[in-house]
């Protein structure tokens, strides 16, 4: 059975306020007295009642963070970082995976709301919505909210966001410096980052092949929908030299696909994916990737937090600037190109 403060209090012949008062380390306690509780303390293996000191002090020390999908690697490699710097810092973290049906995301905020969360991070552009802005309006009203890589407007709500858009515009320039001719774009569903994806591309597109028509496909996210969408691209594009695709794995499928259907990469096709995830290192050839900064992000939203629960002020939006990593899937810049 577990002793409390009052047990401690009892056997040092003082009161459950001293007892506090030392296992806060809070001062106006005799050299004497404290040494004689800290070691009943230590001899009772004392482990103090947050549950009790939260309702004292009004804070559970809990913060909430919402993922759609714990399958998808890249949004649960951003959870790890988050997960790992807010208990280096004394927080717990609360973590639910929603899904993307936008009525359980209203289910999981009132929840947390119910388990008196001091801020919510929310990972992924997919968020960004207004059925989301709206259950926090409603029920987390006060509390601190920081979107990774997304951003609604509201009084409580921040945002750290990758400029991918930037990014894939580059990504094109790249290609361009490479001497690839026709480059297309393969994205999986919709969200606001794979508009700002494809959007980016179009720039590229515009700015550095201003005669060619943009060639830009959505397909699903299984293999074999991947693998049938570079097939079918290449069927009605046999001319296609470079693949700039809206994830890695996508990518990695594409190689496989592309491999299977006897094009060399990066002699006959180029391929560029986006997140620089261990699958651009482990795949044959490597792939050249764009690095959106998901650590980067992640500790930034932890800052904000940290910042916002002490009456600091941070800025609503934050633009992070991506870096595009070159592998093997690549050729190297034609001598005398600029991008």
């Amino acid at each position: 059975m577990q002793v409390t403060i009052y047990d401690i209090a009892k056997m040092a012949n003082v009161s459950a306020s001293t007892v506090s008062r030392v296992v806060n380390n809070k001062q106006n306690v005799s050299p004497k007295t404290r040494a004689r509780i800290l070691k009943l303390l230590a001899q009772h293996n004392y482990v103090p009642n947050e549950a009790a000191r939260g309702l004292v002090t009004q804070s559970t020390h809990m913060i909430g963070v919402l993922i759609t999908d714990i399958r998808t690697t890249h949004h649960t490699q951003g959870v790890y970082y988050i997960e790992q710097e807010l208990t280096r810092q004394g927080y717990s973290c609360l973590i639910h995976n929603t899904g993307r049906d936008e009525q359980h995301w209203v289910h999981y905020v009132q929840e947390l709301s119910q388990r008196k969360i001091e801020a919510l991070i929310l990972m992924g552009s997919i968020y960004q919505s207004d059925t989301m802005k709206e259950a926090i309006a409603l029920y987390l009203p006060s509390v601190p909210v920081v979107i990774c890589n997304g951003y609604f407007a509201a009084p409580n709500a921040y945002g750290i966001v990758s400029d991918e858009q930037g990014g894939v515009t580059d990504c094109v320039g790249l290609l361009r410096q490479t001497g690839c001719q026709k480059p297309a774009f393969l994205m999986n569903p919709s969200t606001p980052s794979n508009e700002q994806k494809k959007q980016g591309f179009l720039i590229g597109m515009g700015r550095y092949y201003p005669d060619l028509v943009p060639i830009t496909v959505e397909c699903g996210s299984a293999i074999e929908e991947v693998a049938a969408a570079v097939r079918e691209m290449l069927e009605a594009h046999r001319d296609i030299d470079g693949i700039v695709f809206s994830e890695d794995n996508m990518a990695v499928v594409g190689l496989r696909t592309l491999a299977d259907l006897g094009r060399r990469v990066p002699e006959d096709v180029q391929i560029v994916g986006i997140n620089n995830s261990q699958l651009a290192k482990l795949s044959i050839p490597t792939l050249t990737s764009l690095d959106n900064m998901l650590y980067d992000i992640s500790m930034t939203a932890v800052r904000h937090v940290l910042a916002l629960l002490s009456g600091q002020r941070v800025s609503k939006k934050m633009l992070i600037c991506t870096e595009i990593v070159t592998r093997g899937s690549t050729r190297p810049p034609l001598q005398g190109t600029r991008a």
